[in-house]
């Protein structure tokens, strides 16, 4: 079903807008796009990446983006003749930085915070923990949205092998961090603080013991620290990762899949859409990047007659090229037959037959993809000649989403 609405109406009074979907479907580019779109029609919008691959900042034409907000100079757009009624700002999630900030800010003492960031494990589920990043995104999606400075915050999520692993990732770290058994087993140590430690000295402790055999004592005692240091900023951390998860999944926010005409990312993003149905999350579109541009649909000539015409009134020289002669030079050689060359009108006739062949293959995807998703609204933009690195090729990309 073709939606005769755009995209940023679909959207349109959304606090959060996330793009979900494989890895190398632009994602980052079209919610850059997406949020330059917006800000344009006069919103305050901020486009957040927690994909560490830096591709945002390209796109902006930025050197580099880190986890502080970054306003966008949207002056560029006036060479087009727009005038943007908003504003854009970009941030790129730094998981390191950001936890260190959260630890910081959520210590009951700097002595509190000090100890946490000096400890070993933490400094492991700050950065490589499964979880971490989602966790930490999440934090950061409910500290903006709450603080009012948006009117909506478009996130790129990183590349996932499945669309709701950015919705539990933070739960599983929560469970981690607020693990009952190891509760059960380092009691004792939590209990007493860091005199605890003493305990490993204590015929008694014959759990300890056994478990410091295989990992030894230091990782105990560095386990230990941390979940000392951490008592009394468990309940916040859940707290906020359940207020951002039930705003995720609310009517103020939106998922936007994206992915590309390919059969192989076609049948992950339908993957994706069942699993968001399944958590009851609706899908509010789909974007199909780098569609095959159809030479047919663009008019003029196709065949090689025609191709002849043409190029006889632009007054170039139907004639073989030097590559073309050497190639058929090596392959015929062998057999002592002279070779003519293939002349240009017959080489470009060619090669437009074969961007038709791919077009019709993408476009055949796509409505594969339409005719199982029929409620969802289907938006295609074709493959750009060019990379994107500045705002004028954001605008482009938007300006070329088409439908079915």
């Amino acid at each position: 079903m073709s939606p005769s609405s755009p995209l940023r109406e679909l959207v349109q009074g959304r606090k959060v807008v996330a793009l979900v979907g494989s890895g190398g479907v632009g994602k980052t580019t079209s919610a850059a796009a997406l949020g330059l779109r917006l800000a344009v029609d006069g919103q305050k919008v901020l486009v957040l990446t927690i994909d560490p691959a830096r591709r945002l900042a390209n796109s902006l034409g930025l050197d580099a983006l880190g986890n502080k907000e970054t306003r966008i100079d949207l002056s560029p757009l006036r060479a087009r003749g727009i005038e943007a009624k908003g504003e854009l700002s970009a941030m790129m999630l730094d998981l390191k930085t950001a936890w260190d900030e959260l630890v910081r800010k959520d210590s009951r003492t700097p002595e509190q915070a000090e100890a946490i960031l000096k400890n070993r494990l933490y400094q492991t589920v700050s950065t490589v923990l499964a979880g971490s990043l989602e966790y930490m995104a999440m934090e950061q999606v409910q500290r903006i949205s709450a603080s009012g400075r948006y009117d909506v915050v478009v996130l790129d999520t990183p590349p996932t092998a499945n669309a709701l692993d950015f919705l539990g990732a933070p739960d599983r770290l929560m469970d981690m961090l607020d693990n009952d058994a190891m509760r059960f087993v380092l009691g004792p140590m939590l209990k007493a603080g860091k005199f605890g430690l003493k305990l490993f000295a204590l015929p008694s402790s014959i759990v300890l013991k056994t478990l410091a055999r295989f990992t030894g004592a230091d990782f105990l005692r560095d386990v230990a620290d941390f979940f000392v240091a951490f008592e009394g900023m468990y309940d916040g951390f859940k707290a906020r990762a359940a207020q951002v998860k039930a705003l995720l999944s609310s009517p103020q926010s939106a998922f936007v899949l994206v992915t590309s005409p390919s059969s192989l990312t076609i049948d992950e993003a339908l993957f994706f859409h069942r699993a968001l149905s399944d958590a009851r999350i609706a899908t509010a579109a789909v974007i199909v990047n780098r569609m095959q541009r159809d030479p047919r649909a663009q008019g003029g000539a196709e065949s090689q007659p025609a191709l002849i015409e043409a190029l006889g009134r632009a007054q170039i020289a139907d004639a073989p090229s030097d590559a073309s002669i050497a190639a058929q030079q090596s392959v015929l050689s062998a057999s002592g037959q002279a070779a003519a060359g293939e002349l240009l009108s017959a080489r470009l006739a060619r090669t437009l037959g074969e961007q038709a062949a791919l077009a019709d293959v993408d476009q055949r995807e796509v409505q594969r993809l339409a005719a199982q998703i029929p409620s969802v609204p289907l938006y295609v933009a074709p493959r750009m000649r060019r990379d994107i690195h500045d705002l004028l090729g954001l605008w482009q990309i938007h300006e070329s989403l088409g439908t079915l």
